[in-house]
């Protein structure tokens, strides 16, 4: 396994739109290892192939409470409810986090490592981190969302960067 060097913000790949993954080989495989120990090491709760700078649909989320590591091949949010307010940050944009609105639910499907289908239905931080990677598998970042450029903060170093709901409204 290898720690892998995260794109920051302007890097373009950050921009792209990543490709469905076609077949699982060993490839894929390894990369989602090395994006598992990138993500500890960094450390985050999320990242996406993207972020590591090859435009695919391959995400990894961990480091959250009660959560045991996984990994996403082709994600995609299929249903969402509620609306609640959060603060975010990104390894890609070090140093700043904003409040944007995020679901309060989420529901994710994709695949698994072995190719099987999977549904994820989520609530809170991991509800946040799934539509968060998934947005960044579709080339969008989380400051896309801010309502006003002034919901975007400096953090101090080793300040969280993702928090629980602020603030939770019903949609």
């Amino acid at each position: 396994m290898a720690i892998l060097p995260i794109r920051t913000v302007p890097d373009p790949v950050l921009r792209e739109k990543g490709k469905r993954i076609r077949t699982i080989d060993n490839s894929i495989i390894k990369l989602a290892a090395d994006m598992l120990e990138t993500m500890h090491d960094a450390p985050g709760v999320g990242l996406t192939a993207c972020q590591v700078g090859i435009p695919i649909r391959l995400v990894v989320i961990g480091n959250i409470a009660d959560v045991e590591d996984f990994v996403l091949v082709n994600p995609e949010v299929v249903k969402t409810k509620g609306v609640r307010t959060v603060t975010e940050g990104c390894l890609s944009i070090p140093g700043y986090s904003g409040t944007i609105k995020r679901a309060e639910q989420v529901t994710v499907k994709g695949k698994d490592l072995e190719g099987r289908e999977i549904r994820i239905k989520a609530y809170d931080l991991l509800a946040q981190a799934l539509e968060h990677e998934i947005d960044h598998s579709n080339g969008i970042l989380y400051i896309d969302h801010l309502e006003n450029k002034s919901d975007l903060r400096k953090v101090k170093p080793g300040e969280e960067e993702m928090e629980d709901a602020e603030e939770v409204t019903e949609e």
